[in-house]
């Protein structure tokens, strides 16, 4: 060992000791403990940390930016908006910890972080309000090629396991062109009574009977134990489902737990975009890129994730259609955007998700009857 080796060890330890005086240093202002706490509790944009901590959105930033730079949270550019998180991992520091305790101390004195569920609410109502309106009646119809049945058919029995199916927030049933002929039976649900019409419509044009419509959120007590009692699904879909989701993470164990363990689970959505514009359709988040959809299955505990680009047409459009950007927007607003899939298998370990308290169902009153679709011939 050289005459120098014994100095080596102080100065590392001097090294550690400021390392770990700038992080007391960085946790020592309450408006970034109570800031952290929040971002523990949920992804939130700078906007909505600032609504909660009664703070501009210029201070927030600035109290966002050294807890990034010390890799405490994960700040996300989505469009204009920039969403804040607790990095993982980072709370098993025991500093950390003690800073995330103190954070929600200071955030339920101040009634802040009861409030946080208010803010996930007011994500949700724009997207209610948008599915509930009739209005939309026949915006999405499309011609399918007489053919597809046969099609469908010929390629059913190369899925290994398709006694049921569900698909999540059915809207007006598209899904189900493709569902009702590959599987042995189906279950969609929606939380819109109005789709749930069309979607009843859609059915009984078809002939399917192979399809039963429920009316109720994700992970709620009615669709929990209707799938349930079948012994959970082999498939779970969820086509266009998270981006109007409040809460991705908690939507998608949600799913999860309704799939059978070693079930599948297939979430198609938007690739990252900066069209603002489709907020303007209910959408909550501007799409999700492959990092993002692998942390919310990671939370999930869904295993052997898969996530691939699909080909970049519009789902929409049929072969003869323009290909400009105008023409894809008066025939679907999401015609221009670039889709992606993920696939992963239900972990056989996997907890399920506390079930939500049903509310009141109209679909089931008497004065309002879903249409009873005819048998297929």
């Amino acid at each position: 060992m050289s005459a120098g080796a014994p100095l080596d060890l102080p100065r590392r330890h001097a090294a550690m000791s400021a390392e770990r005086w700038e992080l007391y240093r960085l946790l020592a202002e309450p408006v970034r403990l109570r800031l952290l706490a929040l971002a523990a509790e949920e992804e939130l944009a700078v906007g909505e940390l600032a609504e909660l901590l009664g703070e501009g959105q210029p201070n927030v930033s600035r109290h966002a930016a050294p807890l990034r730079q010390a890799g405490l949270v994960v700040v996300r550019k989505e469009g204009t908006r920039a969403l804040v998180r607790l990095a993982e991992g980072v709370s098993a520091d025991p500093v950390i910890a003690d800073a995330l305790t103190a954070g929600r101390a200071l955030c339920r004195e101040d009634g802040s972080l009861s409030r946080v569920r208010e803010v996930v609410r007011a994500r949700d109502a724009q997207s209610r309000a948008f599915f509930a309106r009739e209005s939309q009646e026949g915006a999405n119809d499309v011609a399918f090629p007489h053919e597809l049945g046969a099609y469908l058919a010929a390629l059913a029995p190369l899925i290994p396991h398709r006694r049921l199916a569900v698909d999540a927030g059915t809207g007006d049933g598209g899904l189900l062109e493709v569902l009702a002929r590959v599987f042995d039976h189906v279950v969609a649900f929606d939380r819109e009574e109005a789709q749930l019409f069309r979607c009843a419509r859609r059915l009984e044009a078809r002939g399917f009977d192979n399809v039963d419509l429920l009316q109720g959120e994700v992970g709620s007590a009615s669709v929990t134990a209707k799938i349930g009692a079948r012994g959970g699904a082999d498939v779970v879909f969820a086509s266009r489902f998270l981006h109007h989701a409040p809460q991705p993470a908690a939507a998608l164990q949600a799913l999860t737990a309704l799939a059978r363990p070693d079930g599948a689970v297939v979430v198609v959505d938007y690739a990252p975009h900066e069209d603002e514009s489709m907020r303007e359709q209910a959408d909550l988040w501007l799409g999700f890129d492959e990092a993002e959809l692998r942390r919310l299955a990671r939370g999930a505990d869904l295993v052997d994730v898969v996530v691939r680009a699909l080909p970049a047409h519009s789902p929409h459009g049929s072969p003869n259609s323009h290909n400009s950007h105008n023409s894809h927007k008066r025939s679907a607003p999401d015609a221009h955007l670039a889709f992606q899939v993920m696939v992963g298998r239900r972990a056989s370990n996997a907890a399920p998700p506390a079930i939500q308290h049903d509310k009141p169902s109209k679909l089931t009153k008497p004065s309002t009857p879903t249409p009873r679709p005819r048998r297929r011939t």
